[in-house]
């Protein structure tokens, strides 16, 4: 039996079983298990040499365009016993130099000549060391050296970094363990049928959580990932296409991408029969287009994943088993192996069943904390408040939720999304809900206007509606006091990176009118 302490052993045992076999492939070249690891080892020889001793680690940013290139640093970083930091090619300067002020100490940064161009604007320590990724490729592995240092990696060091928007503007530094990553893989092979047959289409971007389902379930399984182009999220119509003659298998996409998948009407005309597993996490998936989904690609398995950045990308899961109707909640399921959840109320008490509390997750996938931030680090991560025995750390994801009659979790929404308008405490994602309901709107997003004390509902759609006529169908989902006191229709909603819909830009033009 194969013992996993590191993620990057998955790779080991996958180049020595499948050899040639295509492990990734993009836009522009495809790469073998054996050439992933030839080539991770090269960089992971290079970062080696420059990291300091002992156990500390040095953080690798890695400042390159998604493709096959960033996997091969992440591998090399793992061979150097160092965890690493994706970051986005497009990423603005300033928020980059953030991130490299968070990390406070010695690192590494792999970019190519473009993206130097983009360093010198910035003040790099001198502890950093700049690599070019085409020369790094050139190193010699010195193998007797990554032997040492692959020696002292353990289940529970850092695997990667990964940042996340900060209520002061500073980005948190997520660090999560090789354990987390590699318990999850396992679980994502098992519950998903994974094997060296499987076909991922990757659409998450590498910075964010989601590609950890991608990326480490093809290493555990030798299954192949096809990084699909950025540029053809932009035109819907022709996913379905790429995913048919690609014989992609299985896709773990935002719910934005499959709604407006779902909208295009592609579905409809385009026929999956190779697909198996529909995956989606991120944000909430309306029941009105995965019910299109359902409908047209009725031989999949469809599973409604749920998990923070704080977690090694998903903690809960649901696999649709019925129809919902469209003002249904759709539950987040149960806990993941290795994983659980405690709900708690506002006494820090486990609520009671149809109690509404806050969201919490114990077990392996919980992160080791903030990066160099131990105040904020110590609000999210502690204690678990009902069990005076044994230290059991758990992490307080913010999020409401509660259990349903079948066991089941249903989430509510962001406890920082719930607002209070003439002594009623609304959240806000129950009226997104209930606007999705209404016909002819492809995207909702409520915003609370807190300078006027009114609630603002952003929607995407074609239609013209007028608030009361519009108010009159929320009516029907939600009462009164909920219904929103200003309609702005949009030709389409603001989006994050992350394909989310970018509350903050809207929130912020609503200051510009004030």
């Amino acid at each position: 039996m194969v013992h996993l302490n590191s993620a990057v052993r998955m790779l080991d045992i996958a180049a020595e079983r499948y050899g040639e076999k295509t492990a990734v492939e993009d836009e522009w070249s495809k790469i073998s298990f054996k050439e992933l690891k030839n080539k991770g080892m090269a960089v992971g020889t290079a970062l080696a040499v420059t990291s300091p001793d002992g156990y500390m680690s040095a953080p690798v940013i890695v400042y390159l365009k998604k493709s096959i290139s960033c996997l091969v640093c992440f591998m090399g970083a793992m061979y150097s016993a160092n965890p690493y930091v994706p970051v986005a090619y497009d990423m603005p300067a300033n928020r980059i130099q953030k991130i490299v002020d968070s990390l406070e100490g010695r690192g590494h940064i792999i970019t190519d000549e473009a993206g130097t161009e983009t360093l010198r604007t910035m003040n790099i320590p001198e502890t950093f060391s700049v690599h070019i990724y085409d020369e790094i490729l050139k190193t010699i592995t010195d193998e007797a050296l990554l032997n040492r240092t692959l020696g002292s990696v353990i289940d529970t060091d850092p695997i990667y970094i990964m940042f996340t928007s900060g209520s002061t503007g500073a980005p948190k530094g997520v660090t999560v363990p090789h354990r987390g990553v590699v318990d999850y893989a396992m679980w994502v092979a098992k519950t998903f049928g994974i094997d060296e047959n499987s076909v991922l289409g990757n659409q998450a971007p590498f910075y964010f959580d989601n590609s950890i389902f991608d990326i480490y379930s093809c290493l555990l399984t030798g299954a192949k990932m096809i990084i699909i182009p950025e540029t053809l999220f932009m035109f819907p119509l022709k996913l379905p296409e790429f995913v048919r003659d690609n014989h992609i298998t299985t896709i773990f996409w935002v719910p934005t991408v499959m709604i407006n998948v779902a909208n295009s009407g592609a579905l409809e005309e385009i026929k999956l029969p190779e697909l198996e597993n529909v995956a989606f996490c991120g944000e909430v998936m309306p029941n009105t287009q995965l019910n299109i989904w359902r409908k047209a690609q009725p031989h999949c398995l469809y599973a409604n994943l749920y998990g923070p950045t704080e977690i090694s990308d998903v903690c809960t899961y649901y696999i649709v088993d019925r129809e919902f109707k469209d003002s249904d909640p759709l539950p987040i399921g149960k806990a993941c192996e290795n994983m659980r959840i405690v709900i708690l109320n506002e006494k820090n008490e486990i609520a009671k069943p149809k109690e509404q509390g806050e969201l919490c997750v114990i077990g392996t996938g919980v992160s080791l904390g903030y990066w160099n931030n131990k105040e904020i680090t110590d609000k999210v991560f502690m204690q678990n408040p009902v069990n005076p025995f044994y230290e059991e750390r758990l992490y307080r994801t913010g999020d409401l939720a509660y259990i349903d009659d079948e066991g089941l979790i249903i989430y509510l929404g962001r406890m920082d999304n719930q607002i209070k308008v003439k002594g009623n405490r609304i959240e806000l994602g129950e009226i997104e809900n209930a606007a999705m309901c209404v016909n002819g709107v492809k995207g909702a997003c409520a915003v609370f206007d807190a300078e006027n004390q009114r609630i603002v509902m952003f929607i995407e759609s074609e239609t013209d509606f007028k608030l009361r006529k519009f108010n009159m169908e929320l009516k029907r989902y939600i009462p009164s006091y909920m219904l929103p006191a200003v309609l702005k229709i949009m030709d389409k909603l603001p989006h994050t990176a992350n394909d989310k819909i970018d509350r903050v830009r809207l929130k912020n033009s609503l200051k510009e009118e004030n």
